[in-house]
């Protein structure tokens, strides 16, 4: 199957994302959609996003796991991650965005699965499911890594030189059900 180029864009090559930090993220275009006479763009990391969640044990002896999404606190182990991770030739990155790893992800362990509810704007839960990486301890705290089983992908508009911009919380809020719609339409 070909990939689409439109307006001079192709899916085969990436464009960047940029965070307010000034940090990358390289994606590939999955979609061109247009949507009241805009164009905009489904993108897809291309390295894979991963997460780190600090387990706390809570009152009853059972494992909590929090997510650790703060720059400071990334920071602080990110050194320990990237050494664990590159134990199995993979290279963790602090893009924006999310943190991801370049390499060849394990095969899928059913046994090494995390599923986490999480609430959505409609106050529903949905399911997330994750897939373990490795675990190490900095300063006598657990830590484990994981990558989402499902994509990440991002709506956005394409700028020139290659560069990708996120749309505003406000514009995806507007256009979130035609560019959904579309893409459904797409699928059947």
């Amino acid at each position: 199957m070909s990939k689409q180029k439109e307006n001079g864009y192709s899916q085969d090559e990436p464009v960047i994302l940029k965070d307010e930090a000034g940090r990358e993220l390289a994606c590939y275009i999955e979609r061109f959609l247009e949507v009241e006479g805009k164009e905009y763009v489904l993108l897809l990391p291309v390295d894979s996003p991963v997460e780190i969640f600090a387990w706390n044990e809570d009152f009853e002896d059972e494992e909590a796991a929090t997510l650790i999404e703060d720059d400071e606190s990334i920071n602080k182990i990110f050194p320990t991650a990237q050494a664990v991770l590159a134990e199995q030739d993979l290279v963790l990155k602090h893009t924006a965005f999310s943190l991801t790893v370049a390499g060849e992800l394990p095969e899928v362990d059913e046994e090494e699965i995390l599923t986490l509810e999480i609430e959505d704007e409609i106050s529903q839960q949905q399911p997330e499911e994750l897939q373990f990486l490795a675990s190490f301890y900095h300063e006598e705290q657990e830590y484990a890594i994981y990558t989402p089983l499902d994509p990440l992908l991002f709506f956005g508009r394409l700028t020139q030189g290659g560069k990708a911009e996120l749309l505003s919380p406000e514009e995806f809020q507007r256009v979130q059900p035609m560019l959904e719609e579309q893409l459904f339409d797409e699928l059947e």
